[in-house]
C-alpha cells in the first residue's frame, strides 16, 4: 500500500476531555492547502466546524477534516446513540516524492490512509462502555493497529461498497461499520482522497461537495 506519514493524525482524546473543541484550530492552516477541501453537500444544514489539519515532514498541509452536526465528546454511558456527527477527512494524493530540504522522501498517499485517518478519528471519540481508564491507551493502542491493517486491505471482507455522490457524479466508496460507528475512504476527480466517519447519522444519505470558501469556517 502506498501510506501517507501518520504526522498530524488526531490524536485520542485523554480522559474526560473534549476533544474537538479543545482541537479546533483556526482556519489559518487550511488555507495553505494546495487542493480543495470537501464536507457534506448543501442538503446537510447543521453545524459545520473545523477540526484540525495534518503536515508532512516538511510543513506541507497533507490533510485535514471538517466536522457536521454535534460536536463529540469521547463516547461513554452518558453520550452514546445522542450524538449525531460526520467528519470528512480531505487528503491530498501526493506521489512519493522528495522533502522540500533534499534530505529524504515523502511517502505517498492513496485511499487506505484516507481510510486509516478516518479510522483513527472515529476512534478517538469511543470509550468503550465498562473499560477501566487505565486499559484505554493499550485498547486504543490496540485498534489504532486494527485500523491500519483494515486500511490496508480494502478490498478485504470487512469492507462492502457504497456509491455516493461527489460534486454530483457517483463515486464509489469502501465502506465498514463497528460498534463504535461507520468509516468509509475514496477518490475524487478533484485530486484528493476523502475519509469521513461518523455515528448516529446513516451514511447512505450523505454527498460530498468542494467547500467553496473555507474561509466562511473561521
Amino acid at each position: 500500500m502506498e501510506t501517507t506519514s501518520r504526522v498530524g493524525a488526531q490524536a485520542p482524546a485523554a480522559e474526560g476531555e473534549q476533544q474537538v473543541p479543545s482541537a479546533r484550530r483556526t482556519v489559518d492552516g487550511y488555507l495553505l492547502a494546495p487542493f480543495p477541501w470537501y464536507g457534506l453537500d448543501e442538503a446537510f444544514t447543521g453545524p459545520r466546524w473545523l477540526m484540525q489539519v495534518g503536515a508532512s515532514a516538511d510543513g506541507a498541509i497533507e490533510h485535514g477534516s471538517i466536522g457536521h452536526g454535534d460536536e463529540p465528546s469521547v463516547r461513554s454511558e452518558s453520550t452514546e446513540d445522542k450524538e449525531r456527527f460526520a467528519v470528512v477527512v480531505t487528503v491530498a494524493a501526493n506521489p512519493v516524492r522528495r522533502s522540500a530540504d533534499g534530505t529524504g522522501m515523502l511517502e505517498a498517499t492513496s485511499v487506505s490512509s484516507a481510510a486509516w485517518l478516518a479510522g483513527v478519528g472515529l476512534l478517538s471519540f469511543t470509550w468503550p462502555g465498562q473499560m477501566d481508564h487505565t486499559l484505554r491507551d493499550d485498547w486504543l493502542d490496540q485498534q489504532t493497529e486494527t485500523a491500519w491493517v483494515l486500511a490496508d486491505d480494502l478490498t478485504g471482507s470487512d469492507w462492502s461498497t457504497l456509491s455516493l455522490p461527489v460534486d454530483g457524479v457517483p463515486t464509489p466508496f469502501h465502506y465498514r461499520e463497528s460498534e463504535f460507528g461507520w468509516v468509509l475512504a475514496g477518490s475524487t476527480q478533484e485530486g484528493v482522497h476523502l475519509g469521513a466517519y461518523g455515528r448516529g447519522m446513516s451514511a447512505y444519505g450523505l454527498a460530498f461537495a468542494v467547500i467553496k470558501d473555507i474561509g466562511t469556517y473561521a
